[in-house]
């Protein structure tokens, strides 16, 4: 199997360190390679008629896309257990407010990436910003008890996502008035899987 990937995509990151925690990295080769909206690479037009990224082109039957398509599948092959069943519908709902942070601050970094600067939308960015707010004060105040509990695709959603504010919004300092999860955040990166994954 191959997975299309991007090194600074956080939703293909997600797929890399579910690969890594799940032993797969000797069944999944990881291509990395740059596409942007405005500019798709052939590969991941082929791949996703979206022409998103990540990608997972399997052995047998057509490409799987979707971050949250392609890490139930790898978890499902490899008997991981990121999804326990006991939980699953709070894994779910936790890696969904991950992912929806994730594709805010992707936004944000797109409207000063795409549009010529007399165009950017300073309201935009901050109504998007403001989504990533409230999801991250939610964290913090209903599901600290879930982070710190065993590992599962929720949690490396979160750190994810958490990540990439650090990488591409740092200048936002979200971790100023939320210690217990910053603290919680730090932790998780000691990963193996998370120093191998880590942007660049």
């Amino acid at each position: 199997m191959k997975l299309i990937s991007a090194d600074a995509s956080p939703f293909a990151r997600k797929c890399r360190i579910l690969i890594h925690e799940a032993g797969l990295g000797d069944r999944v080769e990881v291509v990395s390679l740059t596409t942007t909206p405005i500019n798709t690479d052939p590969q991941v037009a082929s791949a996703n008629p979206a022409g998103k990224l990540p990608a997972l082109l399997r052995d047998s039957g057509p490409a799987l896309y979707d971050s949250r398509v392609i890490t139930r599948y790898l978890d499902e092959i490899s008997g991981a257990g990121l999804y326990p069943q006991a939980r699953i519908w709070e894994v779910l709902t936790l890696e969904a407010t991950a992912d929806a942070m994730m594709d805010a601050a992707v936004l944000m970094v797109y409207e000063h990436r795409v549009r010529p600067a007399d165009k950017v939308d300073e309201g935009w960015i901050e109504a998007q910003w403001a989504k990533i707010t409230r999801s991250l004060n939610a964290l913090d105040a209903r599901w600290m008890s879930h982070l710190s509990g065993p590992l599962d695709m929720a949690q490396i959603a979160v750190a994810t996502a958490l990540t990439y504010l650090d990488f591409r919004h740092a200048d936002r300092s979200w971790r100023d008035t939320r210690p217990d999860l910053a603290a919680w955040h730090s932790k998780f990166c000691e990963r193996d899987s998370m120093v191998a994954t880590a942007p660049k």
